[in-house]
């Protein structure tokens, strides 16, 4: 099928007034940086939808994959377009009708009009298509209550739109249309699951990792950047701080009881995430945590580990259900990443008998007994950050940040 153009709808943006050109002109620039290896194609944008208009179809796949990751997309239609005339349309109705000659199927005739000067209306529309089809294609029957498949007719000034499919997007904001947030990244399922969901609610999302090597590998670094890399499929590069958690990490399990110690490292990870949060313009720290899903993610451990922090900590995934999180996690490609059995530094350490129910009273009695300041300054002076693109991990050097473009393809692969 030669679909002439695809119709993008934006969901939630219909919401927007005053500030809804700033969304819709980042949303445009999100969706060609996802097209950038395609070719043939050009965007128009308009206020209540944008026409993606097609020279050629011969990534129309590939774009209809890449439409479905993007946040601010409510759903979207491939499409052909007639012009403002019945016949022509027509003709264009038998174009998509070629797929429907295998088979008896019923069908149901849908007919728009917000073009108030066609002179048809939209009853007597759809009773010239639905007799044209029934005369031409006698294996179609009607069946306007419970039809195989709906023919959609848009009448527009810029011309009658035919389709059948509605397909759904991811909804939300376009990535970065909201303010930053530092996300805790682990190698597990839920964190990169988290980021997603944040980035659909238009978050600009930067990622922090500890790591403790020799206890962790490179191969479980590579997979961090794997993770980031498909992140940042909807929005060109993303931002990933790498922290080494090594010395503090050993020290919490001299230090502490080790029913404790769980607790603690949440602890000192969020007062490091805390501090660089805070250099980095980030209005608030944010988890792949799900309440009850493992020790430390109970409502009293959550209790203890806010405690060293007035800022925000958002939870995306706090009443999800583990299958739902996968399913996700399936859908935006982290799934099998996330299982590659490379361990982090959140597991290497776990307790036989973790604390469920910490005291807070307790916590901060054992962090009073030792000075742990140092250790912390070390931690946040090891960070070293890195630009993630799908191609490219590239060591950040502070002096090309003011020359950064979000579609640059960065050199120095990891």
């Amino acid at each position: 099928m030669q679909y002439s153009h695809i119709i993008v709808r934006y969901g939630e943006l219909t919401l927007k007034s005053g500030n809804r050109n700033e969304f819709l002109k980042k949303l445009t620039k999100n969706i060609k940086l996802n097209f950038k290896e395609f070719k043939g194609y050009h965007i128009q944008t308009k206020r209540d939808r944008m026409y993606i208009h097609l020279d050629k179809n011969d990534y129309i796949d590939e774009i209809l994959t890449s439409l479905k990751r993007i946040p601010g997309i409510h759903t979207f239609s491939p499409v052909l377009r007639a012009g403002l005339d019945i016949e022509d349309a027509k003709k264009n109705i038998d174009l998509l009708l070629h797929t429907k000659l295998d088979g008896n199927y019923k069908f149901k005739i849908q007919t728009k009009r917000p073009n108030k000067n066609f002179p048809n209306n939209t009853n007597e529309l759809n009773n010239i298509f639905g007799s044209h089809v029934l005369v031409n294609y006698p294996n179609l029957k009607v069946d306007v209550k419970n039809p195989d498949f709906v023919i959609n007719v848009e009448v527009r000034s810029e011309g009658i739109f035919i389709f059948t499919d509605f397909i759904k997007g991811v909804g939300g904001f376009p990535v970065n249309t909201s303010s930053k947030a530092l996300l805790l990244l682990s190698g597990g399922i839920d964190s990169p699951v988290a980021a997603h969901m944040l980035q659909v609610k238009g978050v600009e999302v930067e990622m922090l990792h500890f790591q403790s090597p020799p206890f962790t590998s490179k191969e479980a670094l590579d997979k961090i950047f794997s993770l980031a890399q498909e992140l940042s499929k909807v929005i060109g590069t993303v931002k990933v701080h790498v922290v080494n958690f090594t010395k503090l990490q050993t020290e919490i399990v001299k230090r502490i009881p080790s029913n404790y110690t769980m607790t603690s490292t949440r602890r000192f990870m969020l007062k490091i995430a805390d501090k660089i949060a805070r250099k980095e313009d980030c209005l608030a720290l944010a988890t792949g945590e799900s309440l009850g899903q493992v020790a430390s993610q109970t409502l009293e451990s959550m209790n203890c580990i806010n405690e060293v922090t007035n800022m925000p900590v958002l939870r995306p995934l706090l009443t999800m259900d583990k299958v739902d999180i996968i399913k996700i996690a399936e859908e935006i490609g982290t799934y099998e990443i996330s299982n590659l059995p490379f361990e982090d530094c959140c597991t290497i350490f776990t307790p036989k008998a973790p604390k469920t129910r910490p005291k807070l009273k307790k916590i901060i009695g054992y962090e009073a007994r030792d000075d742990y300041s140092e250790l912390i300054e070390e931690c946040i002076a090891s960070a070293q950050t890195y630009l993630v693109n799908t191609k490219a991990v590239n060591l950040f050097e502070e002096n090309r940040e003011k020359n950064l473009q979000d579609n640059e393809d960065f050199s120095g692969l990891l």
